[in-house]
C-alpha cells in the first residue's frame, strides 16, 4: 500500500518538482522548435518565405551538384586516361538523368498537391499523397534498377559509346545502378520535407550525401586505385547516407509522417497516384527530353566532331548544371509557397510570389550570362585543364549559352503551371522546347545546313528563344486572369 503524501513541506517539494518539470518541458519544446524551425507559408512575408525556402535549397542544390560534378573533376584528372574517361562517364548521364527523372516524377509531382491540401487544411489527404508518392518511388526504383542492369550495355551503345569509351562507361553505370533505390528516395522524398517548411532539414539531407561523396571520391579513385569504379562506389555510398537521413526525418520527426501504403489503401489512393503522375509529368518530360537531347547531341557529335567533342559536350553540360542550380533552387523554393497560397485562395500572395521569383531569377541569370561571355575559360578549367579541350570548348560554350536568359521564361512559366496544378500546359511546353524544337534542329543544322559541331551547340539557344517566350506569354494569359477571378 502506497503511503499518502503529507501536507506541508512534502507538498511544497511536490509543487516545486512539478513546476521545474513543466519548465523543463517548455525548454525542451522550444529547443525542438528551434531545431526544426519551419517557414510559415500562411502569415510570413512573401519575400521572406521565398528566401527562407530558396536559400537553404540553393545550398542543397549546390551541394547536390557535387555528386556528379566532383566525380567529373576527379575523373578528368586520372593520369593518362582522364579526358577519355570524362567523355565516357558523360555517356552515362542520360541513364542517370532518367533515374532522377522518375524520382522527380513522383516527388515534384506529389509535393505541390501535398502543399495545396495543406493550404486547404486537409492534412489526411496530404499524408495520403505523400505515402502514395513514397510507394511509387520505391516500386519504380526496383524496376528501373533491374532493367538497367540487364540492358546497360546496349543502352550505352545507343547513347554513342565506342569500344574505347565502353571500357570506362560500363563499370561506372553498373555500380551506379546498384544505388538506384537510395538515390530515388533521397531525390523523390526531399520535396516533402521542404513542402512542410523544414527547408534547413531538406538542405542538410543533401549536404550529408554530397560532402560524403566529396570525401570518398579521392579515396576510392586515387588511394584505392579504382578509377571510374571508385567514383561510382563513392556516389552510391553517399546516396545511401542521404536516403537514410531523409526517411529517418520523415518517419520520426516531421509534422506529417510518411509510410509505405497498405494493401487496403491502394484503391483509395489510385486517384492520388494519377494526379501525382499527371502533375509530375511536365518535370519528368523536361528531364527525359534533356536526356534525349544529350543522346542526340552525342550521336551527332561522334560523327561530325569525334570523341573530343563528346568530352566538350560533357563539360558544357557540367557548366550548365553549375549555372542552372540556383535557378532550380529559386523555382523549387517558390513552388510550395505558390501552391499553398493557391490552395488557400490568396491570389494577391500568389501574384506577388510570381513577381519576386521572376525578378530574382532574371537578376541572377544576367550576372551568370555576363560571366559566361567574359570568362568562359575560368568555368571550363573547373572541369579540365586539357589545352586541346579548352580550344574547342570556349566557342562551343559561347554558342550554347547565346540566349541563356530566354530559358528563364520557360522555367518561370513551368513553375507557375506546376504549382497551380495546370498539368496540360506544363506537359505541352516541356515537349515543345526539347522534342519539337531542339531534337530536329540537332540533326538539321549540322547536316542539312552544313554547320557541323556548331549546329549542335546552336540548337539550344534557338529553342530557348522560341519555347521560352511562348511558355511565358501563355502563362501570363492564363494564370493572371484566373487569379483575378479568384478575388471576386
Amino acid at each position: 500500500m502506497q503511503t499518502p503524501f503529507r501536507v506541508g513541506k512534502d507538498h511544497h517539494h511536490i509543487f516545486a518538482y512539478r513546476i521545474s518539470h513543466a519548465i523543463l518541458k517548455i525548454k525542451k519544446k522550444k529547443r525542438d522548435e528551434c531545431q526544426l524551425k519551419r517557414i510559415d507559408f500562411e502569415h510570413g512575408t512573401v519575400t521572406g518565405n521565398i528566401l527562407g525556402a530558396a536559400l537553404p535549397m540553393l545550398v542543397a542544390q549546390i551541394l547536390n551538384l557535387l555528386y556528379n560534378i566532383v566525380d567529373r573533376v576527379y575523373i578528368a584528372r586520372i593520369p593518362e586516361v582522364g579526358t577519355a574517361a570524362l567523355g565516357a562517364v558523360g555517356l552515362c548521364f542520360p541513364l542517370i538523368v532518367i533515374i532522377s527523372a522518375f524520382a522527380n516524377l513522383f516527388g515534384t509531382g506529389g509535393a505541390p498537391l501535398f502543399s495545396i491540401f495543406r493550404g486547404k487544411k486537409e492534412e489526411t489527404k496530404a499524408v495520403c499523397v505523400m505515402n502514395t508518392s513514397f510507394s511509387l518511388v520505391c516500386v519504380s526504383a526496383i524496376l528501373l534498377m533491374m532493367i538497367g542492369l540487364v540492358f546497360a550495355h546496349p543502352l550505352l551503345v545507343l547513347f554513342g559509346a565506342s569500344d574505347t569509351s565502353m571500357i570506362y562507361a560500363y563499370p561506372y553505370m553498373m555500380i551506379y545502378l546498384i544505388g538506384t533505390l537510395p538515390s530515388m528516395i533521397a531525390i523523390g522524398m526531399n520535396p516533402f520535407i521542404n513542402a512542410q517548411g523544414y527547408s534547413l532539414i531538406g538542405m542538410l539531407s543533401v549536404a550529408i550525401g554530397a560532402l560524403t561523396n566529396l570525401l570518398l571520391d579521392p579515396v576510392f579513385i586515387f588511394l584505392f586505385g579504382l578509377g571510374v569504379r571508385g567514383a561510382a562506389i563513392a556516389t552510391v555510398l553517399s546516396q545511401c547516407l542521404s536516403a537514410v537521413f531523409v526517411m529517418s526525418f520523415l518517419m520520426k520527426k516531421a509534422e506529417l509522417k510518411v509510410r509505405f501504403l497498405r494493401r487496403s489503401e491502394l484503391a483509395e489512393c489510385k486517384g492520388y497516384a494519377q494526379n501525382i503522375v499527371s502533375l509530375g509529368t511536365s518535370g519528368f518530360i523536361m528531364q527525359l527530353t534533356n536526356s534525349l537531347v544529350t543522346i542526340c547531341c552525342n550521336n551527332v557529335l561522334s560523327v561530325v566532331g569525334g570523341d573530343i567533342y563528346i568530352s566538350v559536350m560533357t563539360i558544357i553540360s557540367s557548366v550548365r548544371q553549375l549555372v542552372e542550380t540556383p535557378i532550380h533552387a529559386m523555382n523549387e523554393g517558390t513552388s510550395p509557397i505558390l501552391s499553398y497560397n493557391y490552395g488557400a485562395r490568396r491570389p494577391a500572395r500568389v501574384r506577388k510570389t510570381m513577381m519576386v521569383m521572376g525578378l530574382m531569377i532574371l537578376g541572377y541569370t544576367a550576372i551568370m550570362w555576363g560571366t559566361i561571355i567574359l570568362a568562359p575559360g575560368t568555368l571550363i578549367r573547373i572541369f579540365s585543364s586539357d589545352a586541346e579541350l579548352l580550344k574547342d570548348a570556349v566557342p562551343a560554350l559561347h554558342q550554347y549559352f547565346a540566349a541563356f536568359i530566354f530559358m528563364d521564361l520557360q522555367y518561370i512559366g513551368q513553375t507557375v503551371f506546376k504549382s497551380m496544378n495546370k498539368k496540360k500546359q506544363a506537359i505541352f511546353f516541356s515537349l515543345l522546347r526539347k522534342v519539337v524544337i531542339v531534337v530536329p534542329l540537332t540533326y538539321l543544322m549540322p547536316y542539312a545546313l552544313g554547320m557541323g559541331p556548331t549546329g549542335v551547340f546552336m540548337a539550344e539557344p534557338v529553342s530557348n528563344v522560341i519555347g521560352g517566350s511562348v511558355c511565358f506569354i501563355t502563362m501570363l494569359c492564363t494564370a493572371l486572369p484566373e487569379l483575378k477571378r479568384m478575388e471576386h
